[in-house]
């Protein structure tokens, strides 16, 4: 399954369906005992978050969000990158990676672009129209008022006001220089002035003069700077629009990490600790996740946030962040975020009963099992079992979207035509729309990995494989951690997630049951760290989706991503011995794991 898996020589979730035939044939367990392995609580849950995300895609009400929180930031390029990843991780949390990131890639790429279309118009109307000189600006009168000070003044005319020729004629005629030669004569306390200024004239004149003989050359060199600024403008936004897409889909990777739901491997690491461990009382619920994966999602969107920014657009923090007025072409791409927005409309009543639906999902979630108090499920319903789940909830929420109307009712048939049949307003889901977007394969793909932890623990596997591991209990915990999500870093950058968690967690479970090392010292990190595939197109969907644009190379995912891989496997790892020992008590070997590890045994 391993191999399979890593090769996709048949679809993932065929290979998922293979302890099915296999372990009833080779006598590791019964066919009814596998079966039961595919739809367990995790599986539930994860098809009601799917359920969620579906309705939120299906009303907008994400590109909703996305086009508020781009108008609040602004433009300017790294606050309008900020913008991007922000919104991007936050839409992550909730929906899939995929159906984020190319919502928010094409938005992206239209804001750049007419960025780039205004900048390149004012520099052609710019360059037709041509710049006044300040170098050889003076003022101009027409009273003849002789010399005075800081400016030289003769009848009628500004010399700096006339062609190279009549320049030289009109201050070389007898009459001019007989006024020039009494203002040089002149006894005034401003002579010195007066002899400065007829030098700095007579200066002038030769360049002037040299001008003239290059007139040509200077319009050659005119266009010349042209060629190079918009040579250089292009360059800037190609560098910008790399940056932008790789902050849309790395984001999208990071924002899944800070959910239960957010992404399956997240489901994964719950469904085989409440399978290996059945007795660790709900460690790993919607709460503690999040109280962890927040904290380090924003940690390392920051600095992600600052990797891309000195790759792309260096630290030109005027030119970045935008201090002073705005641009023609900031107005100008802040239209478009704004006219995309316009574009929706007014909330619709369908959107207000979708986001209230989410809002009071997310509430029950926090509030079923908060860790630091008694929650509503255990006052209410757990006393003496784990009789709801956060699996429950999201199914009892979901259902909602199949009863609640799309448009508001009409009471008592006001509006209606008098002998017209009545319908009722269509749900806020249908199934069609659910069979289409709902990924199937993946409830498999999560069965066949539940399967194999299975069949791993009931053949003996698992505690063989821990017992080769034993020789690990010499080697410091932080150490077995960081290497093993560079493994897996390392790993997911060929494999799928989903695959690299099913395959690597019972092994981890295993050898850290073997050293008496807390399971989640190691488990929690390899699972957020098989999120972190940054350097190959092909390593997740989001990349992929980057990458069809067509402004990538591999080059260049590969070089930030690596970078990207090695700051995050650290900023994981600084989470998980901080508040990640504080939040699951990680340096002691906990009751639940030791029990598991003497009844494995045949």
């Amino acid at each position: 399954m391993a191999i399979y898996w890593c090769t996709e020589c048949i679809p993932l979730a065929v290979t998922a369906l293979l302890p099915v035939i296999l372990f009833p044939l080779m006598g590791i367990m019964e066919s009814s005992e596998v079966c039961v392995q595919y739809l367990k609580d995790s599986n539930m849950l994860f098809i009601g978050g799917l359920l969620v995300a579906i309705a939120v895609e299906n009303w907008n009400l994400h590109k909703r969000i996305a086009l508020r929180v781009l108008l609040l930031v602004g433009v300017k390029p790294a606050l309008l990158m900020m913008g991007f990843m922000g919104t991007t991780a936050f839409l992550s949390m909730w929906i899939s990676n995929t159906a984020s990131t190319a919502m928010m890639l094409p938005i992206a790429q239209a804001v750049l672009a007419q960025l780039q279309k205004t900048e390149a118009e004012a520099d052609e109307k710019e360059f037709q129209s041509g710049r006044a000189n300040e170098g050889f600006e003076m003022d101009e009168t027409k009273e003849d008022k002789g010399i005075t000070t800081g400016r030289l003044l003769l009848p009628g005319w500004c010399v700096f006001g006339m062609s190279i020729g009549a320049q030289s004629d009109f201050l070389y005629s007898p009459e001019n220089r007989s006024q020039l030669s009494l203002a040089r004569q002149s006894s005034s306390p401003l002579r010195k002035e007066k002899d400065m200024l007829m030098k700095c004239v007579g200066k002038t004149l030769f360049f002037l003069r040299s001008a003239d003989l290059t007139s040509e050359k200077v319009a050659e060199d005119g266009y010349t700077r042209a060629d190079e600024r918009r040579l250089r403008r292009e360059k800037y936004y190609t560098n910008l629009s790399k940056g932008m897409s790789l902050c849309v889909c790395y984001s999208a990777s990071i924002g899944g990490t800070a959910t239960l739901t957010g992404t399956t491997p997240n489901l994964i690491l719950k469904g085989q600790m409440d399978e290996l461990f059945p007795a660790n009382g709900g460690v790993i619920n919607f709460a503690t996740w999040f109280g962890f994966c927040f904290p380090n999602m924003v940690l390392m969107l920051v600095i992600s946030w600052l990797w891309l920014q000195f790759m792309y657009l260096g630290f030109n923090l005027k030119k970045s962040f935008g201090c002073g007025s705005k641009s023609e072409g900031d107005r100008a791409a802040y239209q478009v975020i704004k006219d995309e927005y316009k574009k929706l409309g007014n909330m619709t009543y369908a959107e207000g009963n979708v986001l209230l639906v989410f809002v009071l999902l997310v509430l029950l979630w926090f509030t079923r099992e908060p860790g630091f108090m008694p929650g509503w499920a255990t006052v209410l319903f757990n006393q003496e079992k784990e009789y709801v789940t956060d699996g429950t909830v999201a199914i009892f929420m979901s259902t909602l979207f199949f009863v609640l109307p799309s448009q508001l009712p009409r009471c008592f048939c006001v509006g209606g035509r008098s002998g017209e049949s009545k319908k009722a307003p269509p749900a806020l889901l249908n199934w069609e729309v659910v069979h289409e977007k709902m990924p199937w394969n993946i409830l498999l793909l999560l069965g066949g990995g539940f399967a194999l932890a299975r069949g791993s623990e009931t053949s003996g596997l698992s505690l063989w494989l821990g017992q080769t591991l034993e020789p690990l209990k010499n080697v410091p915990d932080f150490a077995i951690a960081f290497l093993i999500c560079m493994l897996i870093a390392t790993f997911t950058e060929c494999s799928s997630n989903t695959a690299t968690t099913t395959l690597f967690l019972p092994i981890l479970a295993s050898m850290a049951v073997a050293i008496k090392l807390h399971p989640l010292y190691v488990m929690l990190p390899s699972t957020i760290c098989a999120s972190l595939a940054f350097m190959l197109p092909v390593a997740t969907p989001p990349n992929a989706i980057a990458f069809s644009y067509g402004n990538l190379k591999v080059i260049d995912m590969a070089k930030a991503g690596i970078v990207l891989n090695l700051l995050g496997v650290l900023c994981v790892q600084f989470a998980l011995n901080t508040w990640g020992v504080a939040m699951f008590q990680l340096k002691e070997f906990p009751t639940w794991a030791n029990t598991n590890s003497t009844t494995s045994q045949p």
